[in-house]
């Protein structure tokens, strides 16, 4: 079993910043890659940005590419991701996910709980 806590969501204007969190604990969860996704009122789960806990083969979503950094820190059993030039479109509830590969959220059986960003104009 896997346990993810996401944190770091918030209000920000267009343009500004956000660091979200990914606390990971329970058996195995090295085993996995992590994953985020949002999912924005009326509109499909989406996939954002993936990263194994080595650290290697981060991947992104077309939209946020050169905007949005995936990393981990080990020690910390963290996984973040940094989200600049925010737009107003990237407003959603972002979550924290760990599965096997790929982007297709129903290949992630484990999922946080959620957090919000909203981007203001």
């Amino acid at each position: 079993q896997v346990q993810l806590v996401e944190s770091g969501g918030g209000l920000v204007q267009t343009g500004g910043s956000l660091r979200l969190s990914c606390a990971a604990s329970g058996s195995s969860f090295s085993n996995y890659r992590i994953g985020w996704f949002r999912q924005a009122p009326g509109k499909e789960r989406e996939f954002v940005a993936s990263i194994s806990w080595s650290g290697l083969a981060a991947a992104y979503y077309d939209s946020v590419k050169g905007r949005f950094t995936i990393s981990i820190d080990n020690a910390k059993n963290t996984v973040y991701l940094q989200m600049n030039s925010l737009k107003l479109e990237d407003t959603a509830v972002y979550y924290c996910a760990a599965g096997s590969y790929g982007s297709n959220w129903r290949s992630y059986p484990y999922w946080g709980q959620g957090t919000q960003v909203t981007v203001s104009a």
